[in-house]
């Protein structure tokens, strides 16, 4: 009975060494640098016993994205006032991320696992919800009449995540101002986006 049960506590105890790992891992030397050997060496465990659980490097960082550990904060948008003014003040929290120390080689990581596994990519978008939340928020404004009832919700996030991405992929600090001024006329109440007005 006892052998019974440390066998799935060893199990369990292995499988949390290798996500914070390669967590650790991921965060220190960045996805191109990542190995499967590195991330055994750290956890105490072999490869083979990596590999029983998880296929490829991409199927572990989309695990760790989903259980949370390469995110520390909440990227869910705020639903307390204009519409605006709460899609400002989460990409503060954004741009928060993205100014701390390996923030950005931290999403140009994720941008590169993304490009090499379809998982990574899928588990990025859903485990963050960075994509959904936008989509969520940016729905309730044109309920509210913020927007325009023909406000295209998808095309308006994927923009702002565009803007958010591109910047990091560029290996300079992103411009915060030029963020918020792209936020800001993508949001206009009167749905005039390229106006002269």
């Amino acid at each position: 009975m006892t052998e019974h049960r440390s066998g799935p506590v060893r199990s369990a105890a292995a499988r949390e060494a290798i996500l914070a790992a390669t967590a650790r891992q991921f965060q220190l030397r960045g996805y191109d640098n990542l190995t499967i050997e590195g991330i055994a060496k750290e956890a105490g465990v072999g490869k083979q016993t990596i590999y029983r659980w998880w296929p490829s490097r991409g199927a572990l960082i989309a695990e760790c994205l989903t259980d949370g550990r390469l995110f520390p904060v909440d990227f869910d948008i705020p639903v307390s006032g204009p519409v605006l003014d709460d899609v400002e003040t989460w990409l503060d929290r954004v741009l928060a991320v993205l100014h701390s120390p390996g923030g950005s080689g931290l999403l140009r990581s994720l941008v590169a696992a993304a490009a090499e596994d379809d998982a990574v990519g899928q588990h990025l978008s859903e485990g963050i919800g960075v994509e959904q939340s936008l989509h969520t928020r940016l729905t309730l404004a044109v309920r509210a009449g913020e927007l325009p009832a023909d406000a295209p919700v998808d095309q308006l996030g994927s923009a702002i995540l565009g803007a958010i991405i591109v910047q990091a992929l560029g290996r300079e600090e992103a411009d915060a101002e030029g963020l918020r001024e792209l936020v800001r006329f993508l949001l206009r109440p009167d749905g005039q986006a390229g106006s002269s007005a």
